[in-house]
């Protein structure tokens, strides 16, 4: 368990904020990274001494971050993938992370809000830049639902460029319910829709807009779309029927309309 600095001593908050990552090399290229703030090493006390794992344990010393030792189960439950651990764990604070629970208590004296919801993004890559993206553009929260979304492991690292954990990541259950707090709350629900009339480049809410970014390949989910307000499209020419979800995701970040907020 990660340890908790004295600035969230006590606050639920801490652990909302806290990444767990997995891996040699990504743990290693987190350590070396000075902006970050790397709170906790785990290690399988399995794991062979040198190499990577001498480097990691002097990365450690160097920042003065605990090293813990651990039997090969126990790492395993702190990485929550024993299958591709390689027996390393490396708890970082992100300080833009939070829980759903946490957003919507904040929400009400938020200023108006630019959400991205995800509804199955399952492609490690497609998440990844789309939450480099996110915390390029203005984007204000990216809704990620554990179930139904790839997980938040090192090919998404590799392709948020490390931009992952200066996101604005915003965790949930799962993606309906959440919806329906967030719309309960006041905000507009919108899907990206080819057939739509309205365009997204014209849309101007009045209120906190939800973005649902749908699969790569089957789009929004029937439960999500049914949940959805306002759709909208993207003008499209030469026949093109759609867009890569991360390049939607990309232009919605950076709609002109917003980018001097």
């Amino acid at each position: 368990m990660a340890e908790i600095p004295g600035d969230y001593a006590g606050k639920k908050a801490f652990f909302d904020r806290v990444l767990t990552v997995y891996g040699r090399k990504p743990a290693l290229e987190a350590l070396r990274d000075p902006k970050l703030q790397c709170l906790t090493l785990h290690l399988a006390d399995s794991n062979r001494t040198g190499g990577i794992v001498a480097e990691l344990i002097a990365g450690a010393k160097q920042r003065d971050i605990p090293v813990q030792q651990h039997d090969r189960q126990a790492l395993s439950r702190i990485s929550r993938n024993g299958k591709q651990d390689q027996g390393v764990a490396l708890d970082i604070l992100c300080p833009r992370f939070r829980s759903l629970a946490g957003y919507l208590k904040e929400l009400p004296t938020l200023p108006r809000q630019r959400v991205l919801a995800l509804d199955g993004i399952t492609n490690p890559q497609n998440l990844g830049m789309i939450l480099r993206s996110a915390a390029a553009g203005s984007i204000d929260a990216v809704l990620w639902s554990r179930r139904g979304n790839a997980a938040l492991g090192p090919l998404v690292i590799k392709a948020s460029a490390g931009t992952l954990y200066r996101a604005p990541l915003v965790t949930c259950d799962t993606l309906p319910a959440s919806l329906e707090q967030l719309a309960a709350a006041g905000a507009e629900i919108c899907v990206l829709q080819a057939e739509a009339s309205q365009n997204l480049f014209a849309h101007a809410g009045k209120g906190h807009v939800v973005y649902v970014l749908g699969n790569e390949t089957e789009g929004i989910s029937k439960e999500v779309a049914a949940m959805a307000v306002t759709p909208l499209s993207i003008p499209m020419n030469n026949e093109v029927e759609s867009l890569n979800v991360a390049v939607t995701a990309s232009l919605i970040a950076f709609l002109p309309s917003y980018l001097e907020r």
